[in-house]
């Protein structure tokens, strides 16, 4: 089985990708759901965030306040490292658990679409790493009308990730997102043209 690393930061568009991989039938673990999924086949998770990081941000059901969550951990790198710590081991338990999964059941191709590919270097356990890439100012202004927050914030959550830049340099194939569905669908179809030609039927 081929694994595909499929990644971006935060606005880059990485899930209309990952849209159009699944339209084509391709098997895609979707590593934001992965991490809400967790929690729930895991709930020592949520008893190690309330302990470090106290009941405030728990609602009267136990449930965690992710938007409120979200904005204290982003603000300082010590805490988000912290949580990190908490849920990214689980998390990396379940990719595997998953792509084993795909094997099983004879996927061909099995597309591991995670924003933190290379910060947790899963990018290693994959035969072709693919980055959907914009320039900062477009990537800015998507983030700030997706989740209805201000440029501060906005940019909080890019300096959590590392530089799209950056990740060009470790990187197989680059998908460049700055431009129209249609060009991307392109750039995407000569990425899968490349990949089917290295013998994936």
């Amino acid at each position: 089985m081929f694994k595909i690393g499929l990644t971006g930061g935060i606005g880059s568009g990485k899930s209309t990708v990952s849209k159009m991989l699944k339209s084509l039938s391709i098997t895609v673990i979707d590593v934001d759901i992965v991490a809400r999924e967790v929690l729930i086949l895991y709930p020592q998770i949520l008893e190690k965030v309330r302990l470090d990081f106290g009941d405030y941000f728990f609602d009267e059901l136990g449930e965690l306040k992710r938007s409120q969550f979200g904005d204290y951990i982003f603000k300082d790198e010590d805490k988000r490292k912290r949580y990190e710590a908490i849920i990214v081991p689980y998390i990396i338990k379940q990719i595997f658990i998953r792509i084993e999964e795909c094997y099983k059941v004879g996927c061909d191709i099995c597309v591991v679409d995670a924003p933190t590919l290379i910060e947790n270097n899963l990018h290693i356990n994959m035969d072709i790493n693919i980055l959907v890439w914009v320039d900062k100012e477009t990537q800015i202004e998507r983030i700030v009308i997706r989740d209805q927050i201000s440029k501060e914030k906005a940019q909080l959550r890019i300096d959590a990730q590392i530089n799209l830049d950056e990740k060009r340099e470790l990187v197989d194939y680059i998908i460049d997102n700055s431009s129209t569905i249609e060009d991307t669908e392109e750039q995407l179809k000569y990425v899968l043209n490349e990949i089917y030609s290295r013998g994936i039927k």
